[in-house]
């Protein structure tokens, strides 16, 4: 049983484990063909992100551009804890993703906070706290 759990449908299966496992540090527990089960580390270990091949007959509907749009007219925003900002905006780019410039954070609480996309244009925040 998780604390909290999220589903993401993807085009590129594989891709988007990377660009997760990457960012995130959240890694894979549970994977069979279509689906990978990701599941968070230290104080957030009962959180799983499950991430979901777009079935073939649905994929031509849900191309991704190159480089990807954002889909910012969902009303949903996946935000995960990092350790560091900055590394996390160096390595989203080697596996599709973006993080915004460091200009574009902002604090809120004792957290700082800086949008961007994964590899399929989904919007995600990341969150470092700010008491290091």
């Amino acid at each position: 049983m998780s604390d909290l759990g999220a589903v993401v449908y993807v085009g590129d299966l594989a891709r988007a484990i990377a660009f997760y496992e990457a960012t995130t540090a959240w890694k894979v527990k549970e994977q069979e063909s279509g689906f990978a089960m990701l599941h968070a580390a230290s104080k957030h270990a009962g959180s799983v992100l499950t991430l979901v091949q777009i079935p073939e007959e649905y994929a031509a509907e849900s191309a991704v551009a190159d480089p990807p749009l954002r889909r910012e007219e969902t009303p949903i925003k996946l935000s995960f804890w990092v350790t560091d900002l900055a590394t996390v905006r160096a390595v989203a780019p080697t596996f599709g993703g973006l993080v915004d410039p460091e200009e574009t954070e902002w604090t809120f609480g004792s957290v700082r906070v800086c949008d961007g996309h994964d590899p399929e244009g989904n919007v995600v925040q990341f969150r470092q706290s700010n008491e290091r």
